[in-house]
């Protein structure tokens, strides 16, 4: 299994660089941060440092989104870090929950971003694309042998079915063993119907991790509130998936919905943050199942069943009082144990 760490491009932008170097000696792989404009600083112009300050790290988006660049930009932008630095990144792509939203516009269609990813792929790979209207370019200057994966977020069924016909890779952000089985498999089957591979796409699993010195509750107890935000950032996905088709709807599985009954709305100023006082509304259960919690042998555990279910890489969400020490943690223990 693969490793990745998530990080939100706060400044100082030192920072993010510098974890993620520490992250690439603890045995990381890949390195993904959030791309919203106006909530955090524009992630590119830090992936070029962190590419230029580790060795074999691969950078990307989880996630970018359709609307906020046009496709040309977003295929330039990546291809151009590949031609810099050798096919070490990534697109990570997805509706653009915060990016659109604090913008004052709504989330992409899945259409849009359907056609997004076969423009962005195909440029990163100095192929041709349409960008509409009948305008075919791509790019001059890409060298043979570029190469630009796209992997898809998803959770509503549409979705799921969409990133199996046509994405390089699926981005689970969530780690519940019984909804990863769900996906994961509705990913590789809409795969097999379109007449792919299912084992060529790529299933990443993003969660918050949080390891204890032991399973005491006041351990527990903190180490839950650390990752409470977490529920709530996907509760909003949720809301979206409810509002579309309704409660307890046989093409969402309630495992998934039922927790946001209490929610009452959302301020994106405290977005992906422990403490968000908007993310009160979810109970220790739904914090245990979606994220990582507790003692190393318990991080090792829920890793392996992970890996059981097909998942190729755990991307840690580290934002938390803990972020040196998850990865020192994970470096030391648990990626050496799940690897072995």
């Amino acid at each position: 299994m693969d490793f990745g760490l998530v990080l939100q491009t706060d400044p100082p932008a030192s920072r993010v660089v510098s974890l993620m170097k520490r992250a690439e000696r603890n045995g990381f792989r890949y390195g993904w941060t959030f791309d919203s404009a106006v909530l955090w600083q524009e992630p590119f112009v830090i992936y070029s440092q962190i590419l230029s300050n580790t060795r074999k790290l691969t950078v990307g988006t989880m996630v970018t989104n359709p609307g906020t660049r046009t496709w040309e930009v977003t295929a330039s932008t990546f291809a151009t870090l590949n031609d810099m630095f050798g096919n070490r990144t990534i697109c990570g792509i997805g509706r653009g929950d915060s990016a659109m939203r604090v913008a004052g516009r709504k989330p992409n269609t899945l259409a849009r971003i359907s056609e997004a990813m076969k423009v962005i792929r195909a440029l990163g790979r100095g192929e041709e694309a349409d960008l509409g209207g009948g305008t075919v370019v791509r790019f001059p200057w890409i060298k043979p042998g570029a190469r630009l994966p796209v992997w898809m977020a998803a959770y509503g069924p549409r979705a799921l079915r969409m990133t199996g016909e046509e994405a390089d890779g699926f981005i689970l952000q969530l780690a519940d063993l019984y909804l990863t089985e769900y996906m994961v498999r509705a990913v590789k089957d809409a795969a097999a119907a379109a007449g792919r591979d299912p084992s060529e796409v790529t299933v990443c699993v993003a969660a918050p991790a949080y390891v204890t010195e032991d399973d005491s509750p006041e351990a527990l107890a903190h180490a839950r509130e650390q990752c409470r935000w977490f529920g709530g950032m996907v509760g909003n996905h949720v809301a979206d998936l409810v509002a579309r088709y309704g409660e307890h709807s046989a093409a969402v599985p309630d495992e998934l919905t039922d927790y946001i009954k209490a929610r009452q709305g959302y301020d994106y100023s405290h977005h992906g943050r422990s403490g968000n006082p908007d993310t009160r509304f979810v109970p220790d259960e739904i914090v245990d199942r979606f994220c990582v919690v507790g003692p190393v042998e318990k991080h090792i555990e829920k890793l392996n069943a992970l890996r059981e279910l097909g998942v190729d890489q755990f991307a840690v969400y580290d934002m938390h009082d803990a972020q040196e020490a998850v990865i020192d943690a994970y470096g030391q223990k648990v990626i050496p144990a799940v690897n072995s």
